[in-house]
């Protein structure tokens, strides 16, 4: 950083005199370089410095605490917003208001003694404007009394720790339903009924619950989706064959290192307009940065940690403190939320949805509440974590070892932890029914048995995964699969219109009327089936040729 002769060149002589004077030093230059040197000569003396501390008003005092604790410097939104702004005059104005004798903030304090300055650095977000103390006035000042930067928040409560959530690896088993769903062609918005979270939003409560669009940009971001959004079929093979545990553990990468997964345009109830763009890959390491200054193995305040980085480091996720140039829209009011005081609707909002979502569904963290039927409002790294954030497997995850259940009338009951890959295959070669008690049931059918096989899937494909990850397999089943490949559906069953007649006679000249074009399949001498939207016309003729009829159906079959 710039030291203090650096920080101050530039400025007029009248500004030079100003911070002699607080400083209590006599300037006799009359012109700005040499007073400048006669200024940083006297300064940099510890005697000097040390008395000019003594007289600091205690609101600057903290003000330049923060600053040395924050490692020098600050970025400068975040420091006029928490220590007040500096205000903007000429010399002239400055030299009539005098507000180094009357300042308005702490922020103003420290400038006009040169103890604060202004400039442009290098961030990982790009230059950014900072509050800084000059480098050989940090040499020299004594370290603040508490020089460790306290961790955001507080720890929990009892209360807000009634009810624990810990990290589930649930993720695993919808992250194959949505596969297989793609794979199918259909809507991942579709198959909410199959994912395991809205069963358990019953009982959890999370506010945030897994979306099939987060999903299915979460397994774009592992390399298992193509760009048409389709499973690639050795990337999606090798994830559904690794333990629970690897598999876990790619998602954790693939969700860490995701420059196109950006949580701030996927979160509920918001909506990004416009053409700015925002690093949300950054926006996770910070966050997780601020997240490991946390006691280990302690539950702390939701509201807490995030009030405290509202307080300590509001432009976490923001270029420059810039709140105004990002087009946020609240959906449910219709408002654009732009300007600082809407940071707990976008920003606070945004570190509530990483921690209670994919933190939490990703297996990073565990979550507490106060009640069963209350949202979270407590949080702690889970057991899994420390292997997560190294990108390592971690372990304890229950094995997949659940078998299917198949009956004789073609239904198969697949458990959430049998083996995702056969879980997987089954959901491509049958009719989706229902998910009940971490349960899948499918049933075959000849419709899908045919879709399977247009995407190269055979019976015996279905043979071999019943044989290896199935109890029984009752013989009627495979005799029918094998019947099926052979010979195709030999039944259907289809809902028609009857039309019965008490003698043979009255059939046999109805078919000889014009009204034949109306008869479908006859069904013995005395009924046949009338083709759809035509029992009118066939009870006119009928009239016609001298015979009443009714019909006996309910009207909504008409």
């Amino acid at each position: 950083m710039p030291d203090l002769k650096q920080s101050l060149q530039g400025h007029d002589l009248g500004h030079l005199r100003i911070a002699a004077e607080l400083w209590g030093i006599e300037i006799e230059a009359s012109e700005a370089r040499a007073a400048l040197e006669e200024f940083i000569d006297a300064a940099l003396q510890p005697d000097r410095i040390a008395d000019l501390l003594e007289t600091l008003p205690p609101e600057a005092r903290t003000a330049l605490d923060e600053l040395l604790i924050s490692g020098g410097r600050m970025p400068w939104p975040h420091f006029t917003r928490q220590f007040g702004e500096v205000r903007e005059m000429g010399p002239g104005r400055r030299d009539r208001e005098q507000p180094h004798r009357n300042p308005v903030s702490a922020a103003e304090m420290l400038f006009y003694r040169g103890l604060v300055a202004r400039a442009f650095f290098d961030s990982p977000t790009g230059p950014e404007e900072f509050a800084y103390v000059p480098e050989d006035l940090i040499q020299r000042l004594p370290a603040p009394e508490n020089n460790t930067a306290a961790p955001f928040g507080r720890p929990a409560s009892a209360k807000e720790t009634t009810h624990i959530i810990p990290a589930n690896d649930w993720i695993l088993d919808d992250a194959c339903t949505l596969l297989a769903a793609l794979r199918l062609g259909k809507s991942p918005s579709a198959i909410l009924d199959f994912f395991v979270h809205p069963d358990a939003c019953a009982s959890l409560h999370t506010l945030y619950p897994l979306t099939p669009k987060f999903l299915t940009t979460l397994l774009g971001a592992g390399s298992l989706l193509d760009p048409d959004g389709l499973p690639q079929p050795e990337p999606a093979r090798a994830f559904l064959e690794a333990s629970r545990g690897e598999a876990l553990s790619l998602l954790g990468r693939a969700w860490l290192d995701s420059e196109t997964l950006n949580e701030l345009r996927l979160m509920p109830g918001l909506e990004a307009e416009g053409e700015w763009q925002n690093d949300p890959r950054q926006t996770r390491k910070v966050v997780l940065t601020f997240l490991s200054g946390l006691p280990e193995d302690t539950w702390w305040s939701l509201e807490g940690f995030i009030s405290g980085v509202r307080e300590k480091h509001p432009d976490f996720q923001r270029p420059a403190g810039d709140y105004d140039s990002w087009f946020i829209r609240d959906l449910k009011t219709g408002e654009y939320l732009r300007g600082f005081e809407h940071w707990d609707q976008v920003d606070g909002a945004l570190l509530r949805y990483l921690i209670t979502g994919p933190l939490h569904w990703v297996g990073f963290i565990d979550l507490a509440a106060p009640g069963k039927e209350q949202a979270a409002a407590a949080f702690r790294f889970s057991k899994w974590s420390s292997a997560l954030l190294r990108g390592g497997a971690p372990e304890g995850l229950v094995a997949e070892e659940s078998p299917i259940t198949v009956t004789s009338n073609a239904q198969m009951v697949v458990p959430r932890l049998t083996p995702r890959v056969a879980r997987y295959q089954i959901s491509r070669l049958s009719v989706w029914e229902k998910k009940a008690d971490d349960k899948y049931t499918h049933r075959l059918s000849p419709a899908s048995l045919e879709r399977a096989r247009e995407q190269g899937l055979q019976v015996s494909h279905l043979e071999a995964i019943l044989k290896r990850y199935a109890e029984a397999v009752p013989p009627s089943l495979i005799k029918a699969l094998q019947r099926w490949e052979a010979k195709g559906t030999e039944a259907r069953l289809a809902q028609a219109l009857v039309l019965r007649v008490r003698s043979a006679d009255i059939l046999t000249e109805l078919r000889s009327s014009r009204a034949a074009r109306f008869l479908g399949e006859p069904l013995g001498p005395l009924a046949v089936i009338v083709k759809p939207g035509a029992w009118q016309k066939v009870l006119d003729y009928l009239a016609e040729m001298g015979y009443l009829g009714e019909a006996e159906f309910e009207n909504e079959m008409l």
